[in-house]
Order: structure tokens, then C-alpha cells, then sequence
């Protein structure tokens, strides 16, 4: 028995959902949705998405299911979904697989009335105005201050230090000078044009700044100011006349309540978090601050590159939805990574991420994930549905790649920007001790990636160059050998071979920091004990791993398939993005294994949803 149901959502519209029905539908919740109108790709994915699978194929002596008919019957709800706006809910419960596999529908409830009223969602904004609030000539600071700690100071301080090199105004009713600079008393006593103003004082304040903004011709707000919707009604009333009077004044406002605005590309760091993480081509936007903060800080740490970063804040005025559209037009930006916790206009959410999805992969880690479901629901369809569940659908229709922890979040940006995407699942895995090959193989496994045995080309190639007990298999275990050589040649050849589609290289990076931790203990323990060849050899291994990553990328600008490393070791100074000066793509080391394989993994997944897209 399953089940089949419609239901229209406030934020997304017409829902379809499946699953396994009769008494489990309500006990197991092994259900799937996805939003109408449906595609085939969208059917077939709602069938493979049930953990209860395989009961419609040949089961215990039963037939199989006759999937054709049970896609057509989904397709109906859908066609009725778009055509028939008066049906608000159909629950089809039993859905029973007769015994020459037809599916029946048993008994079925049609709910009928009035559709939703439409939800007032936030006019959409120009792509163009939005991508160029990165790319400001000159900036007022109002509220700038010259205490240390004061919003005012922090992000004055960063945008100086980081070098901007546009005009930066300052402006604070006590007038003065701060850090060597003016400081006018008034919007209108700036002596320049702005591109943007960046506001930092009371929020009881800002309201009154919107015609001085207009008199001066400043059409972007930078609000880092809080104090509004996320207080409570009160700020939210706040936060809603405000925003009616900048958009009646042509005034774009980025927040309320924003940690800030980066983009590397033009030294322009304004944010509260002072790390400054190099050029690149992920495009972040975070609604915290905080998540904001640590993402510019590993970005910075891990060596991954940025496009450019905004705290959206509050979303008063530009939503997720608008940086969607201007990075889907934004030549630089290659991938896109989002932290977010709300959508103020879910329909619109699935289609812009669908339609840049398309183009650039979008990573995203979504907090809030509540459980607010219809509570008024008729139908066991609507009180299945919660949000996290009909986001969560949305967001594998969409392709959006979904993450759970803020690491991975890093990990997959990092891959999806520096590495050529897998073409299949198929891996190659090269270790330099038995050890890490059989965890690998197990993850690979674990997260739906095949480890293919090595055909005989290969195991003749390895035979010339290993001892006569090496695996012979993949993994490639290269049995502790220290002929440098061995690792490029061994990579080269699994990136000619046909064979597989990835590879993963476990041990080969980082050994130069267990030989400079050796010499430090034999200078400690035995002074008398001359340590220059391990200094060498310490030399010789740094060497090394710079032509082992420039070898590593030529061959995937060739062979166009990707390599994730594993290192043996990392220390501060050590990245999980290398770069090559002129190359397109990049070394790419993970401290485990676990991040080497949910990374390809994610990717794979990506690429599955790019091939079947419609």
C-alpha cells in the first residue's frame, strides 16, 4: 500500500507528496514531496526517494509494481494541481499494488474551498544593483566612531586596513577627526559622490536618515544597525517603514542588522569579522553574523578562495533570492555558498536556485530547521508536510547541494571551486599505508561510491615500480616507498586510465612535517647527533610537494577528472586549497578521509541532478 497527495503550501504552492501508505503513512512518515508542476525527472527521483523503494520492485513473490502507471498517476495530481485552483488538498490512501502489479486508488479525500491568500512577498531587485554594491568607488561611514569595540570603529578600521582603495567619507555629528581623517557632521556636508552608505547608528535613528540619503543622491544602505524585526512586532513595524520610505526614496537597503559586505577582488573587507580571505570564485552570503564570521575565518585559514561575501541580515529589502539572480549573472562567480535559516518567498527560492543550479553548484547549511507544520491539515498529505521536510524536498529538486555541518559547508565549496567535476562514481584510491586505503574503501562504500578493480594495464605499470607484495588492487596501497617519484607516476597512470572517474591520494602530502618533528626530538634528545640529513630531506620534501601539486594539476586540466587528497600531516601555515599561478584548477588536501569522500560524494550527487535535469 502507498499513498499519493496534494496540498497547497503558503510559501511554495502546490505540493505533491508519495510515499508508503495504509497504517505506516502516519507511523514510518516514509514519504517524499516535491512542488508541481512536475517534471519526469521529478517523478522518477519521488519514487527512488522512499526508503521503501524496493517493495515496487519484485518483493518476497510479489510483482513488481507498474511504475509507468504510478508516475502517470502522479502527473494527474500535479496537471490537477496547476488547473484546478479550488482543490486545495487530495489525499489517496491506500494506493494498493494489486496483485498483476496496477496500482488501485481505494479511498481518496478531495478537500475544496477558497485557495490560500496570496502571501505579500518583497518585490524583487535588480541582479545589476545588487552585484554592484560589491564593487563601491566611495563610502560614508555614518556613525563613525573612534572608540575601539564601537561598530563604528571595527568596520572603518577593517575597510581601511584591507586597503580599499576608494574614497572613504566619515560622518558623525561631533564632527572631529578619527584615525587621521575628517569627520562631517552631516550626509550633505560630504564633498563627494557615495555608492554607499554604511550605517551604524541607533536604529530609532535611521528612519530620519532616508531623506538626507536622497537629498544626497546615496542610493545603497549598508544597515549593520539592529534594533528591528528581530526584536519582535515591535521592530518589525519599525523594519516595515522603514523599508516602505527608502523604496518610495529609490534607496536599496542591505540588512537591517548585517555583519556587512566583502569582496576581495577590490581590497573592499567591511565587514565585523577582521580576516581577509583571499580572491576567488565563491560567492557567500550568510543570514548571522556570527556563521558569517567563522565562514570568512576558515576561509582564510583553508585558503579557499572568495568572490565576494554579504551578511544579508534581516532581508528588509534584498533577499536570498536577489543574490541568487546576481551571482547567476556574475561572470567570476563559479560556485555559491549560502548559510541560511529562513526563505521569505519560498517559490521564488526553488527557482532561482534551480535556474542558477543549472550553472554553478550552490552549497548551503540551513539552521532553524523547525517543525511547524500545518497543524489544520485535513489529509494525512498536509500533516505530513513540515517545513524542514518540504524544504528539504525543495531543496534536492533544485539541486542545491545540502550539508549539515558548517565543515562541510567549507570542504564542498572548496572541492566545487578548485577540482573538475566527477563524471561518474568511480574511484581510484592511491595510500601511502594499508591502513587508510581500507577506511577509504569503506567510506566510498558507505556514501555510494564504487572502488573498481584495476585492470591489467595498470597492475603492470605499479609492477615495474613496487615491491613484488604490493596490493596489486585498488586501493594502490605504495607500501612506505620514498622514491618521490613513485606517487606522480602511479597518479598519472589512474588519470589515463578509463577506469575510474576520481581519485583520492591518502599520505603523499604533509610527511615533510613527521621528518622536521624527528629532527626537532634528536636535537632535544641527542644534541651530538648531526640532523642535516634530515634537514634535507625535510628540503627535499617540501620541494616535492609543490611539483607533486602542479602535477597534480596538469594532469587534471588534461584528463579533466578530479583529485582530493588526504595529508599525512597539516600545520598552520598548511591549506586545503594550493594554487598554481595560471591554472584554472587547484590542489585540493582534507585533513581526513571522511571529508575527502562526502565531498566527492556531494559532487557526484550534483552531477547525477545535472544529467537528469529537464
Amino acid at each position: 500500500e502507498f499513498v499519493a497527495g496534494m496540498f497547497r503550501d503558503r510559501q511554495y504552492g502546490p505540493v505533491i507528496m508519495f510515499g508508503l501508505g495504509g497504517i505506516f503513512t502516519e507511523a514510518l512518515s516514509d514519504v517524499t514531496f516535491r512542488l508541481a508542476p512536475l517534471s519526469e525527472t521529478d517523478v522518477a527521483d519521488m519514487l527512488d526517494d522512499i526508503q521503501s523503494r524496493k517493495l515496487l520492485g519484485e518483493f518476497r513473490g510479489e510483482r513488481a509494481a507498474d511504475v509507468n502507471l504510478l508516475k502517470q498517476a502522479l502527473m494527474g495530481l500535479s496537471r490537477v494541481a496547476m488547473e484546478h485552483d479550488d482543490i486545495l488538498e487530495i489525499d489517496i490512501n491506500p494506493l494498493i499494488i494489486t496483485p498483476d502489479g496496477k496500482p488501485v486508488a481505494v479511498d481518496a479525500l478531495v478537500v475544496k474551498g477558497d485557495s490560500p491568500e496570496a502571501e505579500i512577498f518583497t518585490p524583487p531587485v535588480d541582479p545589476g544593483i545588487v552585484g554592484s554594491l560589491f564593487y563601491p568607488k566611495s563610502v560614508a561611514f555614518v556613525g563613525a566612531s573612534g572608540r575601539l569595540g564601537k561598530w563604528g570603529y571595527t568596520l572603518l578600521t577593517n575597510t581601511i586596513g584591507g586597503g580599499f582603495p576608494g574614497e572613504i567619507y566619515l560622518v558623525n555629528p561631533k564632527g572631529g577627526t578619527i584615525a587621521g581623517r575628517p569627520v562631517y557632521k552631516s550626509v550633505k556636508d560630504i564633498p563627494g559622490t557615495v555608492d554607499v552608505g554604511i550605517v551604524t547608528i541607533p536604529a530609532d535613528a535611521v528612519l530620519d536618515l532616508i531623506p538626507e540619503f536622497k537629498k544626497k543622491g546615496i542610493s545603497n544602505m549598508l544597515l549593520i544597525a539592529s534594533g528591528f524585526a528581530e526584536t519582535g512586532a515591535e521592530g518589525a513595524l519599525k523594519e516595515k517603514q522603514l523599508v516602505e520610505k527608502a523604496r518610495a526614496a529609490g534607496i536599496y537597503i542591505i540588512g537591517p542588522n548585517t555583519m556587512g559586505i566583502c569582496n576581495p577582488h577590490i581590497n573592499f573587507y567591511c565587514t565585523g569579522s577582521h580576516v581577509r580571505p583571499k580572491r576567488g570564485a565563491t560567492s557567500v552570503v550568510a543570514q548571522s553574523g556570527n556563521m558569517g564570521n567563522q565562514l570568512l575565518a576558515f576561509a582564510e585559514l583553508q585558503g579557499i578562495g572568495i568572490r565576494g561575501f554579504c551578511g544579508s541580515g534581516n532581508e528588509g529589502m534584498i533577499t536570498i533570492e536577489d543574490y541568487l539572480d546576481a551571482f547567476e549573472v556574475d561572470p567570476f562567480t563559479d560556485t555559491v555558498m549560502l548559510y541560511i535559516e529562513s526563505v521569505k518567498n519560498g517559490r521564488r527560492f526553488f527557482e532561482s536556485a534551480r535556474r542558477v543550479g543549472k550553472k554553478k553548484p550552490i552549497v548551503m547549511l540551513k539552521g532553524g530547521q523547525t517543525e511547524a507544520g500545518n497543524k489544520a491539515a485535513s489529509s494525512h498529505t498536509g500533516a505530513l508536510s513540515t517545513d524542514s521536510r518540504v524544504f528539504n524536498a525543495v531543496c534536492r529538486q533544485a539541486g542545491i547541494v545540502k550539508v549539515e555541518k558548517s565543515t562541510e559547508l567549507l570542504d564542498l565549496s572548496a572541492a566545487f571551486s578548485s577540482i573538475p567535476l566527477p563524471k561518474g562514481k568511480r574511484v581510484a584510491i592511491m595510500t601511502l599505508g594499508g591502513g587508510w586505503g581500507v577506511v577509504t574503501s569503506d567510506l566510498c562504500e558507505a556514501y555510494g561510491l564504487d572502488v573498481p578493480d584495476l585492470n591489467d594495464e595498470i597492475i603492470g605499470i605499479v609492477d615495474k615500480i613496487l615491491p613484488p607484495y604490493w596490493s596489486r588492487a585498488n586501493p594502490i596501497d605504495l607500501v612506505g616507498e620514498n622514491d618521490l617519484s613513485i606517487p606522480m607516476t602511479v597518479m598519472e597512470a589512474l588519470m589515463k586510465w578509463d577506469g575510474c572517474d576520481a581519485v583520492i591520494n591518502l599520505g603523499i602530502m604533509g610527511r615533510r612535517h613527521m621528518v622536521s618533528r624527528l629532527a626537532d626530538s634528536v636535537r632535544i634528545s641527542d644534541p651530538t647527533c648531526p640532523v642535516d640529513f634530515l634537514e634535507k630531506l625535510n628540503q627535499a620534501l617540501d620541494d616535492f610537494e609543490k611539483k607533486y601539486v602542479a602535477h597534480i594539476i596538469d594532469l587534471m586540466e588534461t584528463y579533466r577528472k578530479p583529485v582530493l587528497g588526504v595529508s599525512m600531516l597539516k600545520d598552520a601555515k598548511d591549506r586545503t586549497v594550493y594554487t598554481v599561478e595560471g591554472k584554472k584548477y587547484m590542489g585540493l588536501f582534507f585533513p581526513t578521509p571522511e571529508q575527502a569522500v562526502i565531498s566527492l560524494s556531494k559532487m557526484c550527487e550534483y552531477c547525477r541532478w545535472l544529467e537528469n535535469r529537464d
